[in-house]
C-alpha cells in the first residue's frame, strides 16, 4: 500500500469512530475490505479478528452496550450478507452499532458487473441494509463523504441504533473534502410540556400510597442510570425492572424488587408491581416479553409512562418531553417518602453440594447467584438460561447482556467477547444453552486467544429446551456435543464436566481462580428440568402454537 493521505476517506472514518469511543472494530478481512483494514493497521483503532461475520457482529453490539458505540468491518456480500440477523438484532435492541462494508471499486462496479460476490445490483446490498439500521451511506463521492460519515455516527448516537458505511475499495485511500462541521440539532423538551408533565406526576406520587418505579431498557439506552438512582433514592420509591432493562438499576440495592415480567415474575416483584397505586414507567419498551406473554396486569388509569420522547398520564400526553429531562426534573420535585431502605437480609445457609444430588436449573442459578463478584458481567443467550437468570443479581448496574427482546440464539459467546475488550477490568460469566453454543460458540477460540478468563457455563440438555415445553418432538434433539473437551481444539481452555452437585461445585472453584484462561463447565441436566418461569411461559406459548390464542 502506498502513503496514506492525511485527508483519506477511510482515515476520517477511522478518526471518527475513535473520537467516538471505538478503540476496536470486529470482523473478518475479505479483499473488497483489505485496504480499510491496512488502514486500521496503521492507527489506533485495533482489529480484533472473529470467526465469522456474524458474530463479529454479536461482538460488536455487547462491545456498544458497554460503550456507547461498537463497529465491525466485513467484505462485500458473503460477509455483510452473513450479518443481518446480528444487526437486526441490535436494531431491535436498541444497540448503535457500526456496519463498516468494503465494496468493489467504483471502476469496478462500473467496467466489470461479473465480479465476484455481486448477486445482483450492487445497490441491493445498501437497500438490504436500510431496513435495519437507521442510516445507510456509501462513501463513493469524496466531495460529500467526510459529511456522510459524520452524519451517520450522529445519527446511531442519537437514535442509539445500528448505521451502515459502504466504502468502495478505491475510496479507502482516496483524500476527501473537509466541509464546515455541521452544529448537530440536539433534541429537547417543550419547557412547557416538561413542566406540567413533572407537576403532574409529582401530585400523583405525593398523594400515592404504594408507587413503584418499574425501569426499562431506554434508560440503559440513554445513559440514564444516575438520574434513576437520584430519584429513587431522593424519593425512597421501590423499583423493579423489566427483562430487557434487567441491571439497569443496581440488584443488590435495598430498592430493587426484582424483575418483573407479568405471570413470570417473582410472587413479591409481581404484587409490588400490580398491587401499586402509582406505577412509574420510566424508558419501558411494551412488548410481549417485558409483559410475560401479555401476562401483565397493569392499570392504565394508575400509570406514568415516560418514553424517550414523550410522557403520557393517564389519558393526558405530553409531547416533546425527553425521558432524561422527566426523570431529572421529577427527583427534584419528589418528597422523600417514609424512613430509608431496609438493608436486605444476607444469604440463608443451604446444603449445597449434596451428595450424589443430580444438577438442576435452579440449584445452578442459586450457586452461581452466591458467586457473583462486582467484576462481573452477566452475559446470558436465549433460552432457559434466561428466564432462570433473572434471579441472578449482579452487583453494578448494566452488568446483565442478553438478546432478551429480539432473542436469537448464538447471541452470548461473541457479545461477552465485545463486553470483556470494552469492559478490560471486568469479567464474563456466561450462560449458554447447548443448541445456542453450538451456533457460535466456536468464539469461545477468540477468547482463548487474547488471554480472555470468561467463565463459560453451557447448559446441556440434549437440544432446544424453550421449544420443547412449547411442542415437543425429535425435531428439537441435537448432537451430543463434549464442550469440556473444547480446549483440544480451542486452545488455552480449562473444560469440566458436572453431571451432579459436587462436580459443578469444583468447577466453579477452580474457574473462580482461574484467571489466565477461559474456563468452560458443561452442566449435564435432565432434558424435562426447567425454571419455574419456563414452565409458566410454555403453558402460555402453547396455546399459541397451537392455534388457541
Amino acid at each position: 500500500m502506498g502513503t496514506v493521505e492525511p485527508g483519506a476517506i477511510g482515515q476520517h472514518l477511522l478518526a471518527c469512530l475513535y473520537q467516538a469511543g471505538v478503540g476496536h472494530i470486529f470482523g473478518v478481512p475479505g479483499d473488497y475490505v483489505l485496504g480499510f483494514y491496512d488502514l486500521m493497521a496503521k492507527g489506533p483503532v485495533r482489529h480484533i479478528g472473529t470467526t465469522r461475520e456474524d458474530t463479529a457482529a454479536f461482538a460488536a453490539d455487547g462491545y456498544a452496550r458497554c460503550r456507547g458505540m461498537g463497529a465491525l468491518a466485513v467484505t462485500y456480500g458473503v460477509g455483510a450478507l452473513n450479518t443481518v440477523n446480528a444487526v437486526a438484532g441490535a436494531y431491535a435492541e436498541s444497540s448503535p452499532v457500526v456496519v463498516i462494508s468494503g465494496a468493489p471499486g467504483v471502476r469496478e462496479q462500473r467496467e466489470d458487473p461479473l465480479i465476484h460476490h455481486r448477486f445482483g445490483p450492487f445497490r441491493f446490498q445498501r437497500e438490504i441494509f436500510e431496513r435495519i439500521t437507521c442510516a445507510a451511506v456509501v462513501l463513493d463521492d469524496p466531495v460529500i463523504a467526510f459529511r456522510q460519515v459524520e452524519r451517520a455516527l450522529a445519527a446511531a448516537r442519537q437514535h442509539c441504533k445500528p448505521v451502515y458505511i459502504e466504502i468502495p475499495a478505491d475510496r479507502v485511500m482516496a483524500p476527501g473534502y473537509p466541509i464546515p462541521q455541521e452544529t448537530p440539532e440536539t433534541p429537547s423538551s417543550d419547557d412547557s410540556a416538561l413542566a406540567e408533565a413533572v407537576a403532574e406526576a409529582a401530585e400523583l406520587l405525593g398523594r400515592a400510597v404504594s408507587p413503584v418505579i418499574l425501569a426499562g431498557v431506554e434508560l440503559h439506552r440513554r445513559g440514564l442510570q444516575d438520574a434513576l438512582v437520584g430519584l429513587v433514592e431522593q424519593a425512597r420509591l421501590p423499583v423493579a425492572a423489566t427483562l430487557t432493562g434487567k441491571s439497569v438499576f443496581a440488584e443488590r440495592h435495598p430498592a430493587y424488587l426484582g424483575v418483573y415480567e407479568g405471570a413470570m415474575s417473582t410472587e413479591n416483584a409481581r404484587y409490588m408491581v400490580e398491587q401499586s397505586d402509582l406505577l412509574l414507567m420510566l424508558g419501558v419498551t411494551l412488548n410481549d416479553v417485558d409483559t410475560g406473554i401479555y401476562t401483565a396486569r397493569l392499570d392504565p388509569q394508575r400509570i406514568v409512562r415516560a418514553a424517550q420522547n414523550e410522557v403520557v398520564i393517564r389519558h393526558h400526553r405530553y409531547p416533546r418531553v425527553l425521558l432524561a429531562d422527566f426523570v431529572t426534573a421529577l427527583a427534584r420535585s419528589a418528597k422523600a417518602r417514609g424512613e430509608a431502605f431496609p438493608m436486605p437480609a444476607g444469604p440463608e445457609p443451604w446444603d449445597f453440594p449434596a451428595p450424589d444430588r443430580p444438577m438442576t436449573i435452579a440449584r445452578m442459578v442459586e450457586r452461581l447467584d452466591r458467586a457473583l463478584t462486582s467484576d462481573m458481567i452477566v452475559v446470558c443467550d436465549v433460552g432457559d438460561c434466561l428466564f432462570a437468570a433473572t434471579d441472578l443479581r449482579v452487583h453494578e448496574r448494566s452488568e446483565f447482556l442478553a438478546s432478551a427482546f429480539y432473542t436469537s440464539m448464538g447471541f452470548a459467546v461473541p457479545a461477552a467477547l465485545g463486553a470483556q475488550i470494552a469492559r478490560p477490568d471486568h469479567r464474563a460469566l456466561i450462560l449458554v444453552g447447548d443448541g445456542a453454543f453450538q451456533m457460535t460458540g466456536t468464539e469461545l477460540s477468540t477468547h482463548a486467544r487474547l488471554g480472555l478468563a470468561p467463565i463459560v457455563v453451557v447448559l446441556d440438555n440434549r437440544g432446544y429446551s424453550t421449544e420443547r415445553f412449547i411442542l415437543d418432538g425429535d425435531f428439537n434433539d441435537i448432537a451430543d456435543w463434549r464442550f469440556h473437551r473444547l480446549g483440544e481444539v480451542f486452545g488455552p481452555l480449562q473444560g469440566y464436566d458436572a453431571p451432579d452437585e459436587a462436580a459443578f461445585e469444583n468447577a466453579l472453584s477452580e474457574a473462580l481462580v482461574n484467571r489466565n484462561m477461559p474456563s468452560l463447565i458443561n452442566v449435564r441436566l435432565s432434558p424435562g428440568d426447567a425454571s419455574i418461569a419456563m414452565k409458566r411461559l410454555a403453558g402460555h406459548l402453547q396455546s399459541r402454537v397451537k392455534g388457541e390464542g
